[in-house]
């Protein structure tokens, strides 16, 4: 595996490389005084004088004192270092060095020895001088060939490891994730554990004629369990098991994605049989000749790459690519053809099922009470993914913890599950009477329409105290997962939608922003049901438009409308004729109800907080029952209060319709 893939290199095991390389650069600036200071004594500072002056200033006494040694050249001349006195008979004058070099015969070395003034040096020291000549030298080319040979080195290395794969290779000791970890995607874990049997005897398939998926690509919403199924089938796979991203192979050199598809496909090789699984595809598989720009796409070399060797491999090789994404939209055909990926698997939200069983997966590590039914949780939280709902027990337990219980009890769970999906309680901010007056009466006109309606969801709860961007909420949560989404049901919910603006009209005289989301779900709502799901009598049951939930620049941008201007007013005037019976059908329920609609706009204001069967109480009888005081108290957020928009009716977001890959109504 290259280096870079060596997942025990990780950040606090030294300084960076440019750390090091500064620490390099300080100590080469320390060095060049110390350079200065040896060549400064090396330079010649000694007076030359004659042989015939020596023998003089030796017989005046003017020698303070002075070595002989023997010359580097020959064992007959003889090197005499000293100090003689600058004035003669001053003993306390100041002195010249200086040096000779010549011959001295017996009788004069003797003489001079006998002065007192010279002595005889035995080892030569010549050797030792010219090392500490040459150690400035020595240090500064050592320090060059480290920072400028080592670097130049380790970027011919770096040049060359551009093209490696960063496929990690997970062990088998160190994954410990298995089927028993991933719960309420029963039929994925069914479609890939084909996998892990084929891995573990492939003669159990090949001897009918079968042969194994090439590749399986897994589709699904954000949070789904996507990458915890791939690590499940590493963990129950004996098997080498290759993970890798999408953007792992795109970087600022041209090829080296291609390069790096090459060398992964080549390590798989080495290692069959194996997996290799390519988290969020889409980032290097995207639809080729959808660029805005011309010139060379590196994503494109890549895709081809890939395409190439997925094309390229036999099946018996024991080499099954996964990959994982949420943009099946936006990929290349080419990638999604048999032969490359073969089978696709689809991860959808978990049903109530499947939510109840996740939650007893995460919750083995919550410490719960013992009156805690996570079924009821299960059915409270449809549309809820994976992540989400593990999400929720954590948020219940930070909960649990701040109000110093002993264990998770179901009013944590439920104001985790406000929390999650409606935002945290702002009881902080600092609102006006009036504000407070027409945020009340603006939940109140949602609420009591959405319980005289029939085809609603059940009210779940109306509340003015601020939770996350709102100033109130209107929470509506149905009885059973939405899997398609009938005209009646639509009809009403843009009914109950437009009823806070009628509403907070009636006692304000005014209308505000606060509608603001509740047009915007309004009017996507209309719109769905007139383009993408044929529910106008005049369009009749024609797509006007393609039905993304997501907008690919690269295909949508350049793309022109595929219906006239014509049909584009009748749309336009579709739409508004349906949102504008919606607002007639909330007005004259107001209108026939003001007395109660008043009288849950007062109890709003008074307890802040209302459930469904409080407002259903309201709305049968005329009559109100104080609710009890049971509810949590949150800590609320500590800072300054921040802004937030007019009070939105908040509805659960269903998810797609099923076979037609149409976006349901977008929540307001």
């Amino acid at each position: 595996m290259p280096e870079d893939s060596d997942p025990s290199r990780g950040p606090g095991t030294g300084p960076s490389i440019q750390a090091r390389t500064w620490i390099v650069w300080i100590v080469i600036a320390a060095l060049f005084p110390l350079l200065f200071f040896f060549n400064k004594s090396n330079q010649p500072r000694y007076q030359t004088i004659s042989h015939r002056k020596l023998i003089e200033l030796s017989a005046s006494n003017l020698v303070e004192s002075a070595e002989i040694n023997y010359s580097a050249q020959s064992q007959m001349l003889r090197v005499v270092r000293g100090r003689y006195y600058a004035e003669p008979g001053k003993t306390n004058s100041a002195t010249i060095p200086f040096i000779i070099e010549t011959r001295l015969n017996g009788d004069i070395e003797n003489r001079l020895l006998e002065s007192g003034a010279f002595r005889a040096v035995e080892n030569n020291n010549v050797f030792l001088q010219v090392v500490i000549g040459l150690l400035p030298f020595v240090l500064v080319a050592a320090i060059i060939w480290f920072v400028f040979v080592r670097q130049i080195k380790a970027a011919g290395r770096g040049a060359l490891s551009f093209g490696k794969s960063k496929a990690r290779l997970l062990a088998k000791d160190k994954n410990k994730t298995t089927f028993k970890d991933v719960a309420g995607v029963d039929e994925s874990k069914e479609e890939v554990a084909e996998l892990v049997e084929f891995l573990k005897d492939p003669k159990k398939f090949q001897k009918l004629g079968g042969r194994i998926p090439k590749g399986i690509l897994m589709v699904g919403p954000p949070g789904t369990g996507k990458t915890l199924l791939a690590k499940a089938i590493a963990g129950e796979a004996d098997a080498s098991f290759f993970s890798i991203s999408g953007s792992d192979f795109v970087e600022m050199f041209v090829g080296v994605g291609a390069s790096r598809v090459r060398d992964m496909f080549e390590q798989a090789r080495k290692n069959t049989p194996c997996l290799i699984f390519i988290d969020e595809i889409d980032a290097v598989g995207r639809s080729r000749g959808h660029g805005l720009g011309g010139g060379n796409d590196e994503r494109e070399q890549t895709l081809n790459a890939l395409l190439v060797e997925m094309d390229g491999f036999d099946t018996h090789e024991g080499i099954i690519i996964i990959a994982a994404t949420n943009r099946p939209d936006v990929l290349d055909p080419a990638l999604l053809r048999p032969g490359r990926f073969d089978r696709q698997v689809t991860v959808n939200l978990p049903d109530v099922r499947g939510r109840e069983a996740i939650l007893k997966v995460h919750a083995k590590n919550v410490k719960l009470d013992g009156n805690v039914d996570l079924s009821v949780i299960a059915r409270g939280t449809p549309g809820f993914s994976g992540a989400e709902l593990a999400n929720l027990l954590n948020e219940a337990a930070l909960i649990a913890a701040r109000q110093n219980r002993k264990a998770v009890g179901m009013p944590e769970l439920e104001e985790a599950r406000d929390k999650v999906r409606w935002g945290r309680e702002r009881r902080t901010l600092a609102m006006s009477a009036d504000e407070k007056r027409d945020t009340a009466w603006h939940e109140a006109g949602h609420a009591l329409v959405n319980v005289m309606l029939k085809h609603t969801h059940p009210l779940h709860k109306v509340t003015i105290i601020p939770r996350g961007r709102a100033l109130g909420l209107t929470m509506m949560l149905p009885k059973n997962d939405i899997l398609s989404q009938r005209r009646r049901h639509l009809l009403d919910d843009l009914a109950v939608a437009v009823a806070g603006r009628i509403a907070e009209q009636l006692v304000a005289e005014d209308i505000s922003s606060g509608a603001s989301g509740d047009i915007q779900m309004a009017t996507a709502t209309a719109k769905a049901m007139v383009m993408h799901w044929g529910m106008s009598e005049k369009l009749g049951m024609v797509l006007y438009g393609e039905s993304q939930e997501y907008v690919f620049l690269g295909r949508d941008m350049m793309r022109s409308k595929d219906y006239s201007e014509r049909v584009a007013q009748e749309i336009d005037a579709e739409v508004k004729r349906l949102i504008d019976e919606a607002y007639q059908r909330a007005k004259e329920l107001i209108d026939a109800n003001r007395d109660k609609l008043e009288l849950i706009a007062n109890a709003l204001l008074e307890y802040e907080t209302l459930d469904g069967a409080q407002v259903d109480e309201i709305v049968r009888t005329g009559k109100f029952t104080p609710p009890p005081s049971t509810t949590i108290n949150i800590d609320p957020p500590s800072g300054a209060q921040a802004a937030t928009p007019l009070p939105e009716v908040i509805k659960p977001v269903p998810p797609k319709l099923p076979g037609f890959g149409s976006p349901a109504p977008a929540a307001a």
